[in-house]
């Protein structure tokens, strides 16, 4: 009876064990699947160049450079543009802000977003879900006004699930910057040509 008890007991101990390890490593699998996400979203942010137009720019000392201090924050909001460029006769169609964070052609001017987390001004209560679905429709909040130009979702609406899982993981994980950006201004209403008394 008492070997029948011992053989009983060890594989039950043997199995809570197993159990008890499994439960301890598992956070330590989830950070490194989350940090493995956040290492694959700063590549992808990166590389589409997200920097070049929601990174405010200043003159470093090597020139005209995103200014990282700023990362990601979007169009500052000290900087204020009330109406359109007019452009110059000839073949041009947009004129940027000299922190290349404001963009103005024929749909206005549009102004990058602030991409970091923070709550108030930026995506920090945003979900996955309103972001994937910003990107793929090329709405704002997946619903609202379109997103305008230089963003191009054209091309980012490509990313796949997980891309967009990693991009937005990484995106919430830098460090907040409290920065209202401004609405899209419309475009400047077209000029009506003069009436003359002459018939």
């Amino acid at each position: 009876m008492n070997r029948l008890k011992q053989t009983c007991v060890w594989p039950v101990t043997g199995m809570l064990m197993l159990g008890a390890t499994t439960l301890a490593t598992e956070p330590v699998r989830a950070a490194d699947g989350d940090a493995a996400r956040i290492a694959r979203g700063k590549y992808l942010v990166t590389t589409s160049a997200c920097n070049d137009c929601h990174t405010p720019w200043h003159v470093g000392p090597a020139g005209p450079e995103p200014d990282m201090s700023r990362m990601l924050s979007g169009h500052p909001q000290s900087m204020v543009i009330a109406q359109p460029a007019k452009l110059p006769p000839g073949p041009w169609a947009l004129a940027g802000a000299p922190t290349n964070t404001a963009w103005s052609g024929a749909w206005g001017v549009s102004f990058t977003a602030n991409l970091t987390p923070d709550p108030e001004t930026g995506l920090g209560k945003w979900t996955l879900a309103t972001f994937t679905q910003t990107i793929r429709t090329g709405r704002h909040l997946g619903r609202g006004r379109m997103i305008l130009p230089p963003m191009p979702i054209p091309m980012y609406r490509n990313f796949n699930d997980e891309d967009m899982a990693a991009i937005f993981a990484y995106l919430q994980s830098i460090p907040p910057v409290k920065n209202r950006v401004p609405e899209p201004l419309p475009p400047a209403a077209a000029a009506t040509p003069a009436t003359s008394g002459a018939r």
